[in-house]
This record gives structure tokens, C-alpha cells and sequence, in this order.
């Protein structure tokens, strides 16, 4: 069986969104293949599970970013000196 490539957050830094993406992907892929021990199905399904929690947080954050930066262009400058 090849190498894993699954890495635990736990001894790295917090993964962003596009490499817990990929991760995931492969996780799905690994699970999809089949031929894991019960115990490597279930390492992987709970890897998988931090990693979908992980995007689903890159993802809110982003809808909170955009939803404030929607509201801010939304308010008139008080100031009159807006550049557009």
C-alpha cells in the first residue's frame, strides 16, 4: 500500500481552504477505492470529517467577509470624498 497522504492538523499549522480541499478529496477518493482495514476506514472517515468542518469554517468566513465588505459599498460616505 503507497504512502499515506493524509497529514494530521495537529502537527502542522491549520491547512487552508484549497489544501484541506484537496486533502479531502483524497480521503474520498481513498475511501471510495476500498481495500483499508475497518480501523484506516475509520481514520480516514473522522480525517475526512475535521477536513469538511475546516472548509465549511473557510467557507463562513469567506460569506462574512463578503456580506461585510456588500454592506459597507452599500453605506454613502459621510465624507463625500469617496474615490468612485
Amino acid at each position: 500500500m503507497a504512502p499515506s497522504r493524509v497529514v494530521d492538523v495537529a502537527d502542522e499549522k491549520t491547512p487552508s481552504y484549497e489544501q484541506a480541499r484537496e486533502e479531502l478529496t483524497e480521503v474520498v477518493r481513498r475511501l471510495e477505492a476500498g481495500g483499508l482495514t475497518l480501523e484506516q476506514s475509520i481514520e480516514l472517515w473522522e480525517r475526512g470529517e475535521r477536513l469538511a468542518a475546516l472548509c465549511e469554517e473557510w467557507l463562513q468566513g469567506a460569506r462574512v467577509k463578503l456580506a461585510a465588505a456588500m454592506a459597507q459599498r452599500r453605506q454613502p460616505d459621510p465624507a463625500g470624498d469617496a474615490p468612485f
